[in-house]
C-alpha cells in the first residue's frame, strides 16, 4: 500500500497504467495513489442536505474541491452536468426546504437553525462564476430557488487560484462556512483537512520558487 493511501482504496480499484499512460489513481478521491487523500476525508453527519451541481469542466480538474466535500459528508451528493433533467426530483426531498447558495440582491444570510426548524436542502453550484451562472440559465428551476448567502467569512485558504473578489471561497470552503453557520455549535472544519493537503501537495509539486513567482505577487 502506498504511504498515505486509504486502506479501502485498493478494494475500490485503481486505473491501471503503462508507460506513457496516466499514473494510477484512487477511484474514490481520484488523486494519484501516492497522493491519495482518502485517509484525511472525514465522514460527517449534518442536518442540512447538500446537493452539489458541478459543471463538467470542473469534474476532471486536479483541484476538484467539490468532490472532497461530497465524500466527507454523509448527507451530500454530487451531480455533474449542465442540464439537470432530474432536478425536480432531487429538490423534492421530504423534510427539507430547498435553497440556492448563490449571491443576489434577495439572498438571505445563513444563520443557525431554530430547534424545530426544518433543515435546508442546500444546492451549491460548482464552477467558475461564468459557468455557475450558465448552470442557472440552463436550469430555470434552479434559478428560481430562494437564495442564501454567507455572512462574514475568513479569507480563502485556496492559494492556487486568485479570488475573483473579496469573500470568494472554494466550493468546499463555502460548504463548510454554510454548515458552520446553520448547525452551530457543530463544526465542519474537518472537511478542510484533505483540502489543505491537496493545496500543499500541488505547491510541493510545482516547487516553492514557481509558487512564489506565480501565486504570491
Amino acid at each position: 500500500m502506498q504511504p498515505g493511501m486509504h486502506p479501502g482504496c485498493a478494494a475500490r480499484g485503481v486505473h491501471g497504467t503503462l508507460r506513457g499512460m496516466p499514473r494510477p489513481t484512487c477511484s474514490r478521491c481520484q488523486r494519484p495513489l501516492g497522493h491519495c487523500l482518502c485517509a484525511l476525508i472525514p465522514d460527517l453527519d449534518s442536518r442540512t442536505r447538500v446537493l452539489i451541481l458541478q459543471h463538467p469542466s470542473e469534474a476532471g480538474h486536479a483541484l476538484n474541491t467539490a468532490r472532497l466535500a461530497a465524500l466527507g459528508l454523509a448527507n451530500a451528493e454530487l451531480r455533474v452536468g449542465e442540464v439537470f433533467d432530474d432536478l425536480p426530483q432531487w429538490l423534492a426531498q421530504p423534510g427539507y426546504r430547498a435553497c440556492l447558495l448563490f449571491p443576489g440582491d434577495d439572498a438571505v444570510a445563513l444563520t443557525a437553525y431554530a430547534p424545530a426548524e426544518q433543515p435546508l436542502l442546500l444546492v451549491v453550484p460548482d464552477g467558475t462564476w461564468r459557468k455557475a451562472r450558465k448552470l442557472l440559465h440552463l436550469n430555470p428551476l434552479l434559478a428560481g430557488l430562494p437564495r442564501v448567502s454567507l455572512g462574514s467569512v475568513a479569507p480563502s485558504r485556496y492559494r492556487l487560484r486568485k479570488a475573483p473578489g473579496e469573500g470568494a471561497l472554494s466550493t468546499v470552503e463555502a460548504i463548510v462556512a454554510a454548515l458552520d453557520a446553520l448547525e452551530a455549535p457543530q463544526r465542519f472544519e474537518a472537511l478542510l483537512k484533505p483540502f489543505d493537503a491537496l493545496i500543499d501537495g500541488q505547491i510541493a509539486a510545482m516547487g516553492e520558487e514557481v509558487f512564489t513567482r506565480n501565486h504570491l505577487r
